[in-house]
């Protein structure tokens, strides 16, 4: 809050124990509001959707018509879609569980004159705190004494922790990586900053591509077989069928026009998926999040421990004249804490290691870095056992103390700053009369897969831009080390209407502007894809389509994003890419091939009544058709496919239009199949209703073959899996026509002779469906 200090403020001794508890009623606990929602509602709302409500709807109306064994069977499909879709239920309530686990369980805080401990959740605005060494910060405070070396890398992204005395604001979240202070709260709960990034990855939102083309699909479906099944009664009615009748035929075609399994296919391709990519070191914890990778045309890419090591690196040594690099290395080594938590020192005595000297000083007194002199110092004696004092801090601080001043070194430093790079001094000699022995340049370099890494992805079509909260300079040098090529997006406000190809780098861009970032590209119509690792990343990954945290990356970003890399490096994303595509391509297959069968199975429903005045299907016969078809062909879910060259999007329009013209030959093959059974072979009504039933089980084995792939249908075997389930379809259909199961017999001879016109026909639709899919870019 910002008008703490004038409104909020407590006296030295802190807040009494009434207005601490006036003030927690004032403004509520330090912790988020819980909002999980309970596990049946949860259930409940698998049943609330376009196919539940049509399978429903089938449900009553088989209850009503006594159709009991048949209403139970599609319960069971009913039930077998939403037990489906609660695998794959959002991550969000644990996203809003890992922000709360990194927040202090409790804190010292003065009240009434003393110091004791609490529970942080009954801190307020206007206490008076202390952060010890080790401690998580409790909330957001304003520092009024001592000094503390802070690591917010968890919340701004800064990879460098930060020296922290009285008058710096600090928040909750950060860890107190050395020293001790007093501070005054701020804020608490919901508005501080940690708050607000929970608040964001709360109210992220986007809707997958796969519930929008499911949604698409049974809109365009039930529209049309809406028509048709309207049609199909007037008809009827028309022939004066009895009312007994036209219930069943209604029925039939509402049962025939539902994509029952398409639900749960996009769940079974996304699973099949996963599992595959969790052998290159993937997890995802979405199964949308399979299908987005195949479809994202632009990565936002966080800096710090995505692109680059999340480790600080000695990049350069500046030597002094009669010093070289591996002696400045060697006295600031000295000067450098050893064992402690302090990554500039860390990073030293690792360089000094790598080139060790023989006559290296002797460390007598080390005197650790000191937030008001800006510095660090050792006492050591050289070879010949002379006393030495060894400074090592900010150039401006240790220059100061060489007499005289060396000219060369200020441009020098200027030269490395400009680079980004975060630049120490480090002087040596006698107290009264030091030299400056050289410069230590420290970075945190770039992954050594990140350039490839950008590269290829650009090569699937993917362009990758870098968004940091680091300087534009040391983001625009490190775009440069990867290959990200292009402009920095000038500081300030994210613009409403950015497009991804106007800039490479946004640098200095707050949690809230990186997720206003991605929900602009959403907006220009592009699938995003955001790598991060830090909980200021967390609001991004959440409403990006496709959110990727990094194998170093916090609970928090993991449960906010689609995918988590689980080993070093960015090469999963490649993968996730790939098989994302591998996927995208299953489930369009199985999507194509359920428009086809929908639209034929209620067409053919109206060619049956006009040919011969009856209901050519039951209810019964539909549903084995349902089961028999629909369900075992969600095996082109393992069969074996190309990924896509670029991304992949849902053109539902496309490919409804695909669907209808293969559509067309498919009911020319069932009605010509009918035709010969009715006016050639003169068959009764129930033998033709069993010969109907064989046209379309084996017909659909033709088109599921025929579209398996978007070339000819023998440039790649098909899968095990697939193989096997058009074995059991046609087992299982032949079976039950030749032994008379649900329907009329027929001789083993006719339903061989379907058979071998259905292959017939599949070789013939290859070679139309070439030129559709060419014309309507289905690839």
């Amino acid at each position: 809050m910002a008008d703490v200090d004038t409104k909020l403020a407590s006296s030295p001794d802190g807040l009494t124990a009434a207005e601490a508890q006036k003030r927690l009623t004032q403004y509520g606990p330090n912790a988020m509001p819980d909002t999980s929602m309970h596990p049946f509602r949860m259930a409940l709302e698998k049943f609330w959707a376009p196919v539940p409500w049509m399978l429903e709807v089938v449900i009553v109306l088989e209850l009503a018509l006594g159709k009991f064994v048949e209403a139970a069977i599609i319960a069971l499909l009913l039930a077998f879609n939403a037990a489906l879709g609660l695998f794959q239920e959002s991550r969000a309530q644990a996203t809003l569980a890992a922000l709360k686990s990194r927040l202090a369980l409790s804190a010292s805080v003065k009240r009434g004159g003393a110091w004791k401990t609490i529970p942080a959740a009954d801190l307020v605005p206007g206490d008076l705190v202390k952060l010890s060494l080790g401690a998580v910060v409790a909330a957001d405070v304003k520092l009024t004494g001592g000094e503390v070396l802070l690591d917010q890398s968890m919340l701004t992204g800064e990879s460098v922790p930060i020296e922290a005395d009285a008058g710096v604001q600090t928040f909750a979240g950060a860890l107190v990586r050395r020293g001790e202070a007093e501070a005054e709260v701020t804020a608490t709960g919901a508005r501080t900053k940690f708050g607000r990034t929970a608040e964001l990855v709360r109210t992220a939102h986007v809707v997958s591509s796969q519930q929008k083309a499911v949604l698409r699909v049974v809109r365009n479906l039930a529209a049309f077989n809406g028509v048709v099944i309207v049609l199909l009664v007037s008809y009827a009615w028309y022939l004066a069928m009895p009312v007994t009748d036209i219930i069943p035929l209604v029925l039939t075609a509402v049962l025939a026009s539902i994509p029952v399994a398409l639900p749960a296919t996009f769940t079974l391709a996304a699973a099949l998926g996963a599992r595959s990519l969790a052998r290159h070191g993937v997890l995802p914890t979405r199964l949308s999040a399979v299908d987005e990778a195949a479809s994202i045309v632009v990565l936002c890419s966080d800096k710090t421990g995505t692109l680059t090591k999340n480790a600080l690196t000695v990049t350069s040594v500046r030597p002094m004249p009669g010093f070289d690099e591996a002696h400045v290395l060697a006295l600031a080594a000295l000067a450098s804490s050893d064992g402690g938590d302090d990554p500039v020192d860390g990073a030293i005595r690792a360089a000094a290691a790598s080139k060790a000297v023989s006559d290296a000083p002797k460390l007598v007194k080390f005197s650790a870095f000191d937030p008001a002199k800006k510095m660090s110092e050792a006492t050591a004696t050289d070879a010949t056992g002379n006393p030495q004092h060894i400074v090592k801090g900010a150039f401006t601080v240790v220059v100061g103390l060489v007499k005289p001043s060396p000219t060369a070194a200020a441009a020098a430093a200027k030269e490395l700053e400009d680079k980004g790079f975060r630049v120490l001094a480090v002087a040596v000699g006698p107290a009264t009369a030091m030299k400056l022995a050289g410069l230590v340049a420290l970075s945190d370099p770039p992954r050594q897969d990140a350039a490839a890494l950008i590269e290829e992805l650009h090569g699937l079509g993917v362009r990758t831009v870098m968004v940091t909260g680091d300087a534009p300079a040391t983001a625009a040098i490190v775009a440069k080390a990867v290959g990200l090529v292009g402009d920095v997006c000038p500081p300030g406000p994210i613009p409403e209407a950015v497009r991804p190809e106007q800039f490479a780098v946004f640098a200095g861009v707050l949690p809230e502007d990186k997720y206003k970032l991605v929900k602009a590209f959403q907006k220009g119509d592009h699938t995003v894809g955001m790598c991060g690792d830090g909980a200021n990343d967390a609001p991004a990954l959440r409403q990006a389509q496709l959110g990727i945290a990094v194998s170093t990356a916090t609970d928090v970003a993991k449960s906010a994003a689609g995918m988590v890399l689980t080993e070093p490096g960015l090469a999963g994303i490649v993968a996730a890419v790939k098989e994302g595509r591998i996927t995208f391509q299953r489930i369009l297959t199985y999507t194509l091939n359920s428009i086809i069968k929908k639209i034929v199975t209620v067409l053919f429903l109206i060619v049956g009544l006009l040919m011969t005045g009856h209901a050519i299907l039951t209810p019964l016969l539909m549903v084995i058709v349902m089961i028999a078809g629909d369900f075992l062909a969600m095996s082109l879910t393992t069969d074996n496919v190309r990924p896509s060259p670029l991304p992949n999007s849902w053109r539902i329009g496309r490919l409804t239009i695909a669907g209808a013209v293969m559509a067309i030959f498919l009911l020319a093959f069932c009605s010509g199949v009918l035709a010969v059974g009715k006016f050639e072979m003169e068959l009764g009504i129930d033998e033709l209703r069993t010969l109907a039933f064989t046209a379309l089980v084996f017909g659909s084995q033709a088109i599921i073959y025929a579209i398996r792939q978007r070339r000819h249908l023998w440039g790649s075997r098909p899968s095990l899996w697939l193989a096997v389930s058009s074995v059991v379809d046609i087992s299982i259909a032949s079976t039950l026509a030749a032994a008379g199961v649900a329907m009329t017999p027929l001789p083993a001879w006719m339903l061989a002779s379907a058979f071998a016109a259905a292959a017939a026909f599949a070789i013939i639709l290859d070679f139309v469906k070439l030129p559709v899919f060419r014309r309507l870019g289905i690839a």
